[in-house]
């Protein structure tokens, strides 16, 4: 069966919203096999800040593409599309419901809507760009793209520097914006297989509840050891994994420039942006999918597992 044409489950929304916990009682009752989106749960230094799935659960039911690329690795989209639809194509092949969960939005677009046809980029417009913003500050740097792109800056923060150089050294390489580049995407690598997409959409205020009850589980539990310990890596501190979520906050403690309450609570504050930034997402690039107005719990696997079912057309 080729990966891109059965039936798959996509289980989404932001943080702290139970997505795992969901996708494991129905991976358990619908036998599935789960699937990684969540781009830096796929990076292996990163249990704890990820707040990865644990051991006792993996063994419940198969898991696939958690923690298994390296830190020191970059992974895109389009990689993460090639080894998903290998695992969906492993999954169906083996009488499995392949189901994929996580929260980032762009995994789940390359999936079901294909890559922009966007060329290589030079590797050394890569390092110049790189070089460029080291140089000018994130702030500054974001100034420089908005001159050239200013649509495209207007979506990305200027703290996210991963997602300026990306658009940077395209508009660089190419003289064309990213945005153009998708602009011109056939949709023809689009997933042609039926997808059914459940998404947790937790009111605000218990949403950031969960948040910073994570965060502060993280901070206490081990989070701290284990920036530690990627930081003793020596990494590039511009690769994917060097932005997770409690790297940079959890890292001011180590470093000596905040309180350990205030890297804790700093870490509640970015968590509940990000997830903020999640709910956004889902809310306008995924209107098709069944949407949740909760975190999962136990009122609701009930009611959710009779819809997904009824959806997937399983008794």
């Amino acid at each position: 069966m080729s990966g891109d044409s059965g039936l798959i489950l996509i289980v989404g929304g932001p943080t702290a919203s139970g997505k795992s916990e969901l996708a494991l009682d129905l991976a358990r009752h619908l036998r599935g096999t789960i699937i990684n989106a969540d781009s830096m749960q796929i990076y292996r230094e990163l249990r704890l800040l990820t707040a990865r799935p644990s051991l006792a659960d993996e063994k419940i039911a198969p898991h696939r593409l958690y923690g298994a690329i390296a830190g020191g690795e970059r992974c895109s989209a389009g990689r993460w599309r090639t080894l998903a639809l290998g695992e969906i194509d492993a999954a169906q092949s083996a009488g499995r419901l392949p189901i994929l969960v996580g929260g980032t939005g762009l995994y789940f677009r390359s999936l079901l809507k294909g890559l922009a046809p966007v060329p290589d980029i030079p590797q050394g417009v890569r390092e110049a760009s790189k070089a460029l913003c080291a140089d000018l500050g994130a702030k500054e740097f974001h100034r420089r793209l908005a001159e050239r792109d200013p649509e495209g800056a207007a979506k990305i923060h200027p703290a996210n520097s991963q997602r300026v150089l990306r658009a940077y050294e395209v508009i660089e390489a190419t003289g064309t914006s990213l945005g153009d580049w998708q602009a011109r995407q056939t949709g023809a690598a689009a997933y042609a297989g039926k997808v059914v997409a459940l998404v947790l959409e937790p009111e605000r205020q218990a949403l950031y509840a969960a948040c910073d009850a994570r965060a502060g589980l993280i901070a206490e539990s081990g989070g701290m050891e284990e920036v530690a310990a990627l930081r003793g890596l020596r990494l590039d501190p511009t690769l994917p994994v060097m932005k997770a979520l409690g790297v940079r906050e959890l890292g001011a403690y180590l470093d000596g420039k905040v309180t350990r309450d205030q890297a804790g609570k700093n870490l509640s504050q970015a968590t509940r942006r990000y997830a903020k930034r999640q709910i956004t997402w889902f809310r306008h690039q995924m209107p098709e999918a069944t949407h949740f107005p909760a975190r999962y719990n136990a009122e609701l696997k009930q009611q959710v597992r009779c819809i997904a079912k009824r959806l997937l057309h399983v008794k």
